[in-house]
């Protein structure tokens, strides 16, 4: 049986995302862990994440995980999920400016104040609910139609700096990335756990993606 590894550093949703993954785990053993060689030893590896990415980069940069993430990066599929996704770019504005992964390349910023929508509606900020989500050619898509619509938790995007690293891209109003790419490596601006049949399928994809384009 294969596993996929949950990194729990103390700010992901690590029961919906647990349990999600379980939901369509029929071959997988699903482990939560802050544990260095079980994530090493992990065939997949989830990195989720809530909260502010200050306090993320430094639980990681301390634990040691940060260095933990970067060597699964190398080797083996890495879904980044939320704060999981930010912080696999260069750097973030938030926490008074933060150095992050720099697995994507990158910034994360802050939606500007006073986004209006078509009808010259204020946006509010953060940006929180269902959305849709536009896509890139990729494994992790598969069996979901474009433009299905995903839920949304934040306040800061990110703003790749490679184009071909964009996998999925939203409007608020504005496009911006929400789901980035490459080799080994998806991430996601939006919660798969909370995002119903297309979210569950996107997570039954990770199960059975074995890291190629």
């Amino acid at each position: 049986m294969s596993t996929v590894a949950v990194i729990d550093y103390g700010m992901g949703n690590l029961h919906s995302i647990s349990k999600a993954l379980q939901h369509v785990a029929t071959e997988t053993e699903v482990i939560v862990t802050d544990n260095a060689a079980q994530i090493l030893a992990a065939d997949r590896v989830v990195f989720p994440g809530v909260g502010a990415i200050g306090n993320c980069m430094a639980v990681l940069i301390e634990s040691g995980l940060a260095e933990v993430i970067k060597e699964v990066a190398n080797n083996k599929p890495l879904l980044g999920i939320c704060l999981g996704m930010q912080a696999l770019l260069s750097a973030s504005e938030e926490s008074q400016g933060v150095e992050c992964l720099a697995i994507f390349s990158g910034q994360v910023i802050h939606f500007q104040k006073n986004l209006t929508n078509v009808k010259n509606e204020i946006l509010k900020i953060p940006h929180m609910g269902w959305n849709q989500v536009q896509q890139q050619p990729h494994p992790l898509w598969k069996n979901i139609p474009d433009n299905s619509r995903f839920y949304f938790v934040h306040s800061y995007y990110a703003q790749a700096k490679n184009e071909k690293e964009i996998a999925g891209i939203t409007e608020y109003p504005e496009a911006f990335t929400c789901a980035l790419a490459k080799e080994n490596i998806f991430a996601v601006q939006f919660h798969p756990e909370k995002s119903q049949t297309v979210g569950l399928q996107l997570l039954k994809n990770f199960l059975n993606w074995d890291g190629g384009i």
